[in-house]
C-alpha cells in the first residue's frame, strides 16, 4: 500500500496542529453558510416550502435523484483516464469507493476535507502514492472548472435564456474563472514541457512574495505534483477524460431538469445547465459542511431573480433536491469508509496526510 506508515500518521496526529472543526477557514465558512440560509429563508413560509416538497411529483424526483447519484458512477469511471499513466488497470470499485468517500467527507465535514480523504482511501486501495492520486484530482478539477465555464457562456448565448441585468455578476465571474482557468492550464503545460526551468521560476517568484514560511511547502508541491500530470502528455487519455467530463456534467444537469419537473418548474433544459453551473460558482467560496446555505443562495437567484419562478416550489426544490443529491452518497460514503477502516475522524485529519506525503515525497531522488 502507498499510504503514509502507520506510525508517521500517527506522530502526526497527536502533533494535531489544528482541529478541522476549530480551524478559522472551517469557522469562516460556516459562518458563511449560516448568513446564506438566513438570507435565502427569512421571509419566506417554510411550511410552504415543505409542502411542495413534501407533494413533489414521485417519480420525476426518483429518476432526478437516481442522475444525480450516478454522477459519482462516472466520474469513477472520468478517473481512470487521469490516474491510468500513473497506474493502469485500476479497479473501478476502488475508484467508486474512495469517490464515495471523498463526497461523504465534503457533506459532513468542513474545507472540503473529503478531496484529502478521496486520495487518502484510494491510495489505500491501489498502489498509487498520495501526491500522484492527489495531482490527478488536480486535473479532474480543472477539466471540471473549464466545462463550467463554458456551459456558462453557452447558456447566457442561448435565445431561451431570460438575460436579467444581474446575469452580469454571472457574465463577470465566468470571465474572471475563465482567465484563471487559462492561467492554471498554462502553467500546467510548462510544468508538463519545461518542468526544471518552471519549478524554478515558481521558486523566484515565491522568495519574492510570499512569506518565508510558505516559500518551501509551495516548491515542494509543484515538484512532487509533477509525478502525476501524465495524462497532459497523453492527447487520447485527455481527450477521454474531457469526454466523461461533459457526460457527467450533461448527466447532472439532466437530474436538475427532471427535478424541475417534480417541483413544476416549467424550465428549459437551459436553466438546469446555468443553475448548476451557478452552483459550482457559489459552492467554490469557503462553506459549512455540505454546501448549505450556497447551494440554496445560488437556486434562489437563479429561478427566482433570473427566471421569474414562484418562491415556494423554487424553494422547495432548492431544499428538496439539495437532501436528494446529500443522502444517498452520504450514505454510499460512510458505507465504504466502514469498509475501507476509516472512521470520520481519520477522514477528518486526512489534509495532514497528504501534506505531509508532499513535503516527504518532493526530496526524493528522481525515479525512486
Amino acid at each position: 500500500m502507498s499510504a503514509l506508515p502507520r506510525a508517521t500518521a500517527q506522530r502526526r496526529r497527536g502533533a494535531s496542529r489544528r482541529s478541522a472543526w476549530l480551524d478559522w477557514r472551517a469557522i469562516l465558512g460556516i459562518v458563511i453558510s449560516l448568513v446564506l440560509l438566513w438570507w435565502t429563508f427569512r421571509n419566506e413560509d417554510l411550511g410552504e416550502v415543505f409542502h411542495e416538497i413534501a407533494t413533489a411529483d414521485p417519480l420525476f424526483f426518483i429518476l432526478a435523484t437516481a442522475l444525480a447519484t450516478f454522477v459519482f458512477w462516472i466520474r469513477a469511471w472520468r478517473w481512470k483516464a487521469l490516474v491510468d499513466p500513473v497506474h493502469r488497470d485500476t479497479a473501478f470499485h476502488s475508484r467508486f469507493a474512495s469517490v464515495s468517500i471523498g463526497f461523504m467527507g465534503n457533506n459532513l465535514l468542513p474545507m472540503r476535507i473529503g478531496e484529502f480523504a478521496r486520495v487518502y482511501a484510494f491510495s489505500r486501495l491501489e498502489p498509487v502514492s498520495l501526491v500522484a492520486s492527489f495531482s490527478t484530482l488536480v486535473i479532474e478539477r480543472l477539466l471540471d472548472a473549464v466545462f463550467i465555464v463554458v456551459s456558462l457562456f453557452l447558456a447566457m448565448a442561448m435565445p431561451d435564456f431570460p438575460a436579467p441585468v444581474a446575469a452580469r455578476g454571472f457574465l463577470t465571474g465566468a470571465r474572471t474563472l475563465g482567465v484563471l482557468v487559462l492561467i492554471a492550464f498554462a502553467i500546467l503545460s510548462m510544468l508538463v514541457f519545461f518542468p526544471q526551468r518552471t519549478v524554478a521560476m515558481m521558486e523566484s517568484v515565491a522568495n519574492r512574495i510570499l512569506p518565508r514560511r510558505f516559500r518551501r511547502p509551495v516548491v515542494d508541491a509543484l515538484e512532487a505534483f509533477l509525478k502525476g500530470v501524465g495524462v497532459l502528455r497523453d492527447p487520447v487519455l485527455l481527450i477521454r477524460a474531457g469526454w466523461w467530463t461533459a457526460v457527467l456534467w450533461l448527466t447532472n444537469a439532466l437530474g436538475f431538469w427532471l427535478a424541475f419537473m417534480a417541483f413544476g418548474l416549467e424550465l428549459p433544459f437551459t436553466a438546469a445547465v446555468f443553475l448548476q453551473a451557478a452552483i459550482a460558482l457559489f459552492v467554490s467560496v469557503p462553506s459549512g459542511p455540505g454546501f448549505f446555505g450556497l447551494y440554496e443562495a445560488a437556486a434562489k437567484l437563479v429561478l427566482i431573480d433570473f427566471w421569474g419562478q414562484a418562491e415556494a416550489p423554487a424553494l422547495g426544490f432548492a431544499a428538496g433536491f439539495h437532501l436528494a443529491g446529500f443522502i444517498p452518497i452520504t450514505l454510499i460514503g460512510l458505507y465504504y469508509a466502514r469498509k475501507v477502516g476509516m472512521s470520520l475522524r481519520a477522514v477528518a485529519h486526512t489534509e495532514e496526510a497528504v501534506e505531509e506525503a508532499v513535503e516527504e515525497e518532493a526530496h526524493l531522488p528522481e525515479g525512486s
